[in-house]
Order: C-alpha cells, then sequence, then structure tokens
C-alpha cells in the first residue's frame, strides 16, 4: 500500500512577480507593476498542483529558516501537502525574479539559494517516504546528484518522472529511470546535445524526430510539450499528438508544472500516458486563465467545467504556451 499518490523531490522558491509592457535590452531600464510575491518553485508548485487536484501528495525540498521558507510551508499545508519532508536552514529560502509581459509569458532568474542544498545525503535519510510513493516527481532546481541518488533509492514499481528544468545533458543512469521524461522544444535540444548532423537535431526535424532521439537515450517514455499545438507522447511502443486546450492567457507563470503535476497524477491512478496528457493538458490550460503559480493551479471541478476548445490553430493571445514554469 502506497501512502502517496505523488511524491515531489525539488525546489522550493519565493516567486518576485513584476509586470511590464516588454522585457528590457542590455542595459536598458523599464519600468513595471508593483511587485508581488508568491510561493512557487517547480517541486512545491507541482506538489500544491497536484493536491488541488485530489492526489495525496508530499514535498521533498529545504528552505531556509526565513520569511519566505514560512511563506512556502504555509502554502503546501493549505493545499494540504505532506510537508514533513520539507528540511530548513543551511541557506535563504530560493528566490526567481519574474517578468510578465501583457500576453500572459513570462521570463524568470532563480536565485537557488536553499535549494542547492538538498544533498543526496537528505534523499538517503528520505528513503522510506521515497519508497512509498507511486510516482516520484523531480526536476533540476535542485543537485544533479540529488536527482541520481533519488534513481538510486527508488523502491521497484515506482514510477519517476523528470522535467529536466533548467536543462542539461542527463546521465545515462538518469535517463534509464524516467518513465516519462517531459521536455518543452528548448529542453529537448539541450538534452539531446547533439551536432546538427545528428538525428533529432536538424532545424527541419520535427517532434516525432525528437522523441525517437530522446527514447534513443534510453527513457522508457517521453512527453514533449510544445505549447499551442498541444504535446507528442511516446514510447517504443507508439506516438500520438495530445490536442492543446486554447483559452486566453493572464500568466503562464507555473503552467509547465500543473501539467506536469497532473500528468504524474493520472499516470499513479492507472491512466495510459496519452489519457494522462490529454488531462494535463486541461490543467495547464485552466492554470494560465489566473495570476500567479500556486494560486491559479485549479480544482478537479475547475478542471472539469473548462470551457477551452481543443485545437491547433495559431492564436498566441489564447494558445500560451504551456510550458513554463
Amino acid at each position: 500500500m502506497y501512502d502517496y499518490d505523488l511524491l515531489v523531490v525539488g525546489s522550493a522558491n519565493a516567486d518576485l512577480v513584476i509586470g511590464v509592457e516588454r522585457r528590457p535590452g542590455a542595459g536598458e531600464t523599464v519600468l513595471g507593476s508593483d511587485l508581488a510575491l508568491h510561493p512557487g518553485g517547480k517541486g512545491a508548485n507541482q506538489t500544491v498542483a497536484a493536491a488541488r487536484l485530489g492526489a495525496r501528495t508530499a514535498l521533498l525540498a529545504r528552505v531556509g529558516d526565513d520569511a519566505h521558507g514560512r511563506l512556502l510551508l504555509d502554502s503546501q499545508r493549505a493545499a494540504g501537502v505532506d510537508t514533513t519532508g520539507v528540511l530548513s536552514g543551511g541557506a535563504p529560502t530560493g528566490v526567481a525574479v519574474i517578468t510578465v509581459d501583457p500576453s500572459g509569458d513570462n521570463s524568470i532568474v532563480v536565485s537557488p539559494g536553499a535549494n542547492a542544498r538538498l544533498s543526496p545525503a537528505d534523499v538517503a535519510a528520505a528513503a522510506d517516504r521515497i519508497r512509498a510513493a507511486r510516482v516520484v516527481s523531480v526536476q533540476l532546481e535542485i543537485p544533479l546528484e540529488t536527482v541520481a541518488e533519488v534513481v538510486r533509492t527508488l523502491a521497484p514499481g515506482t514510477r519517476l518522472v523528470l522535467n529536466p528544468s533548467p536543462p542539461v545533458e542527463l546521465p545515462a543512469e538518469i535517463l534509464a529511470a524516467c518513465d516519462p521524461l517531459i521536455l518543452n522544444e528548448h529542453e529537448v535540444r539541450v538534452v539531446l546535445g547533439r551536432t546538427a548532423e545528428a538525428p533529432g537535431a536538424r532545424e527541419d526535424d520535427g517532434p516525432e524526430e525528437w522523441a525517437r532521439a530522446l527514447l534513443a537515450l534510453g527513457p522508457r517514455s517521453v512527453v514533449i510539450t510544445l505549447g499551442e499545438r498541444g504535446a507528442l507522447v511516446a514510447d517504443a511502443g507508439a506516438t500520438e499528438l495530445v490536442e492543446s486546450v486554447r483559452v486566453r492567457a493572464v500568466d503562464t507563470t507555473g503552467a509547465g508544472d500543473a501539467f506536469t503535476a497532473a500528468l504524474a497524477w493520472r499516470l499513479s491512478a492507472g491512466e495510459a500516458p496519452a489519457d494522462a496528457a490529454r488531462y494535463a493538458a486541461r490543467v495547464g490550460a485552466a492554470a494560465v486563465t489566473k495570476e500567479g503559480a500556486q494560486a491559479s493551479f485549479p480544482t478537479a471541478a475547475e478542471v472539469a467545467a473548462l470551457t477551452g476548445a481543443p485545437g491547433p490553430e495559431e492564436a498566441p493571445e489564447e494558445a500560451p504556451e504551456a510550458v513554463e514554469r
């Protein structure tokens, strides 16, 4: 019997959000909106998103012994997340500085802070908790060696979901455990790390070629998020394109985390990957209709009531990249 549907090992940040008419160029200063403070971080975002949908979730992370850390813990507990694995101290809480333009697109700079101190020893100490989860989700806002320790700690039958953000080339040990590896188009190119002549790296290659090249690196399955074009779900046996859901975007911050959390939760319930991705696309679409990251994550009832239409038509103001942090 598993104690958790989803356990997330990852980052917890305070998001400092400023609205801008346009992003500044080098050496340029632009005026923005009043500063807004939100709980965020890819790991903390995923646990809140999954808990809002009804999943039994837990977070293994590290925050500072400061006001930002207390904000993050309060947000997790309010969503019903098990925070007994959240460690405190060693460095200030991580901070993300986010600018959001009128279309809802964002740019992000992260100061890792305590996230960079989440160590392999912390993972080893939490081994029982990790082995009590049906699905474990990780990202790369924590050290890569910590992610590798998560892979070594997994119980047989536990599924690993990895979103390699920010992207780096991944070692074979980590890639072989991914089921799925979830990436956007930028992350695909970094993870492949190929020359222009290699399969899956040419300018005229498409998502199907990317998926084949990624699967050749060792993951058991791959999900490539494609913005308004939807998401491609692939494993050794099949490839399927899942359509996006068109909504009017207010803020894309956290949409990718909402997608990943929803996908991981539905996989923990035994859904087929393509079906899980369809549900996740609706969750990600619902998230971009509100400001903020965690504040925007929908409940299961809100997802069911979403009236956005599926479809690949290009409508930038209505079809946000569901791959943002």
